[in-house]
């Protein structure tokens, strides 16, 4: 807000006493300086609730906010990614689906798989407990990806995280 802008929201006894190198004069330079970051925030608002445009210290807080308050250790942008995506991956809460959709959003890679039907070492299947099967390259996350699949799993269910490397080629 400009200084005259101000001034004009001041009683009418004020407003006649400003003077150039007055007191009061400097007083509304003072606060015109003072609301300049306020208004710089709010002319673009918008921005702080777009996780794409948002400033880098606010991410975190949309993160809490949709519920993905996680020790993401993918960087910034893929935080961004999992706030943007938050809709969808709570629409497919508790499924393969949505456990694939999470890891590959945290992660940016597209080659995690889950197995629903996982054999004991008897070969019978194993009642409520799936494999997580994850690309090597993404073995310094573990501990992302661990509290993903605990967050995302349903209760009952327990699980297995394995790090697959990928297949050498013949030379």
């Amino acid at each position: 807000m400009r200084s005259p802008d101000i001034q004009r929201l001041l009683p009418g006894v004020f407003q006649r006493t400003v003077q150039p190198a007055s007191p009061l004069a400097a007083l509304l330079e003072v606060m015109e300086v003072l609301h300049a970051p306020s208004e710089a925030v709010l002319s673009r608002l918008e921005a702080h609730f777009d996780p794409r445009r948002a400033p880098e210290r606010f991410v975190p807080f949309l993160a809490r906010w949709v519920g993905m308050d996680l020790p993401v250790t993918t960087g910034l942008g893929r935080l961004r990614e999992l706030v943007a995506a938050a809709v969808e991956i709570s629409r497919w809460r508790g499924t393969a689906r949505g456990l694939r959709l999470f890891l590959t959003t945290a992660t940016g890679r597209t080659d995690f798989e889950v197995d629903e039907v996982v054999p004991d070492p008897d070969g019978r299947p194993r009642p409520f407990h799936i494999r997580v099967r994850a690309p090597g390259a993404v073995v310094a996350h573990r501990l992302l990806l661990e509290r993903i699949i605990e967050r995302e799993k349903p209760a009952y269910v327990t699980y297995e995280l394995r790090f697959e490397q990928p297949a050498q080629g013949a030379g």
